[in-house]
């Protein structure tokens, strides 16, 4: 890679990253408004289960002021600007090889497929889970299982990219999208059915407090993708505006 090529690259890791820096703002505005009354209400819960089996209060490291405000901000920060440095690799990617299309309309297109694939599908199988759900002994298991399925997502969409590519001259544009979406459903709906289903929700857990929380989960993933998918097409249509000197 030239100089200008490294130049380049490091230019556009630091737009992703500074899109992945105020669309966590925006994400933490909404986690902090809808996702935390959940995340209370579920340690409510939690706390109110320890009480009546008679189990010692845990002391926290972290207040939950500090935890729902500091730690929360800092949390969805830094995973932010991580999220943006690589949605700027994979811009470079595919950007001219695989898309041909505008920057805002290429990092659109790739923020969308991004959620879909990295965090709805693998949601569908393996949802976010507030506190006093899940088993403590199983968390490892569960883990490796959610990433598992970040894998398989992964994995078809690469193959149902290689099979739509390849038919394109042949079906065109709509057409070989539209093979290679049923490719992708296929291919997961697969795996889904492959690995084991997962289900320690409490029998006396209130299904709304679940679904609200699982709500605000899936809200703030898509306000962080959609929020650096725009920024960063507008970052990088600003940046090549700049007269050069």
């Amino acid at each position: 890679m030239s100089l200008w090529g490294c130049d380049n690259m490091g230019r556009l890791l630091v737009r992703g990253m500074l899109a992945g820096l105020i669309a966590s703002m925006l994400a933490f505005g909404f986690a902090k408004v809808f996702g935390e009354p959940q995340v209370e209400r579920a340690i409510a819960f939690e706390e109110q289960l320890a009480r009546a089996a008679g189990e010692p209060a845990e002391d926290e490291v972290f207040s939950r002021e500090v935890q729902a405000s500091v730690g929360l901000l800092t949390g969805i920060a830094v995973y932010g600007m991580a999220l943006g440095g690589l949605f700027a690799l994979a811009y470079a990617f595919i950007s001219g090889r695989v898309i041909h299309l505008p920057a805002r309309s290429t990092a659109l297109i790739l923020a969308a497929v991004g959620f879909l694939a990295l965090y709805f599908v693998p949601h569908l199988k393996y949802p976010a889970n507030p506190p006093a759900v899940g088993l403590s002994e199983t968390i490892g298991y569960r883990t490796q299982l959610y990433f598992g399925m970040i894998v398989f997502s992964l994995a078809a969409l690469a193959i149902a990219v290689s099979f739509g590519w390849q038919l394109l001259a042949r079906l065109g544009a709509w057409n070989a999208s539209i093979v290679g979406a049923l490719i992708y459903l296929t291919l997961i709906a697969i795996a889904a059915y492959a690995l084991p289903a997962i289900d320690e929700v409490p029998e006396t857990f209130p299904a709304d407090l679940l679904w609200r929380f699982r709500v605000a989960a899936v809200g703030t993933q898509a306000i962080l993708w959609t929020s650096i998918g725009i920024l960063f097409g507008l970052l990088l249509e600003n940046g090549r505006k700049r007269p050069t000197h």
